[in-house]
């Protein structure tokens, strides 16, 4: 890509390198967004292959399938390469046109594809009958050598999961468990939801720890409100005034010092007062 913007202008040629880099950083995340920057990268430089590639790329992640069609075959058309056949065929069935992409996968552009290309044009094609209605079809286009390796190789996880999917379409539920856990084996990354889809053919719910939570906590308030309500109003005002008493005479204070009971005789003072009162008398 960076020799075919050499043939640009500096200036021009760093503000599509700018809206080229936005596309591949948002097409995963916001695909509207990397999309309005494939187009302004487009008509900046609508004779750049890469230029071509990027906008199709963002039109197909948008399922703008007629859009991409056209912007890849440009592209392919600008540099020869059949690298894009795959992508191209899927567009077609996109497009509702399943028997186009299963010409594709018969056409010599598939001879031409690397070991990855030739997967990800059988994927297509399996795709394809599966919207055709062919299921059985479909599970055989994907047995393959590739699919009964023991090696892990970039696409083993699609490639597994596909098969998986079309065997439980197809009502093979212990074959279809079995691939998911093959599936599950090669997917390091994640990129499926095969571990999903096990846990949905053992009838294994999966409960999420937060909500739970917090459900809980929402119930304790609930039942701690009720219990409010019940109390006697006249109860909760005693309660409160203890209370007060409690924070008011502060044991920890300096001013506070209780009276020591060894120390009073209330006898003693109630014998003062009464002959003080006489003596008034």
């Amino acid at each position: 890509m960076r020799q075919e913007l050499l043939s640009l202008p500096k200036g021009l040629a760093e503000e599509v390198s700018r809206n080229l880099v936005m596309v591949a950083r948002l097409i995963d995340e916001d695909a509207e967004q990397a999309y309005a920057y494939s187009r302004i990268a487009l008509r900046l430089a609508s004779r750049v292959a890469a230029v071509r590639e990027a906008a199709g790329f963002a039109a197909y992640a948008t399922q703008k399938y007629s859009e991409a069609l056209a912007e890849f075959r440009a592209a392919k058309r600008m540099t020869g390469s059949v690298e894009l056949w795959p992508v191209m065929a899927d567009c077609e069935r996109g497009l509702g046109r399943p028997e186009r992409a299963l010409a594709m996968a018969g056409e010599p552009e598939v001879q031409k594809l690397d070991k990855a290309g030739q997967v990800e044009m059988r994927l297509v094609a399996a795709g394809a009958r599966r919207d055709m209605g062919e299921l059985d079809a479909a599970i055989v286009t994907l047995q393959s050598p590739e699919l009964a390796s023991s090696s892990v190789q970039p696409w083993t996880a699609r490639l597994r999961y596909a098969y998986a999917d079309a065997l439980l379409a197809a009502g093979r539920e212990d074959e279809a468990r079995e691939w998911f856990a093959k599936t599950l084996e090669a997917d390091k990354d994640g990129a499926t939801d095969a571990s999903d889809r096990l846990a949905e053919i053992d009838g294994v719910e999966f409960v999420d720890a937060a909500a739970a939570h917090s459900d809980l906590d929402d119930a304790d308030e609930a039942d701690a409100d009720d219990e409010d309500d019940d109390q006697d109003p006249a109860e909760v005002a005693a309660a409160e005034r203890a209370a007060d008493q409690a924070e008011y005479y502060d044991e920890d204070d300096e001013e506070y010092e209780p009276a020591d009971d060894a120390d009073v005789d209330l006898t003693d003072e109630l014998v003062v007062v009464e002959e003080d009162e006489r003596g008034k008398a």
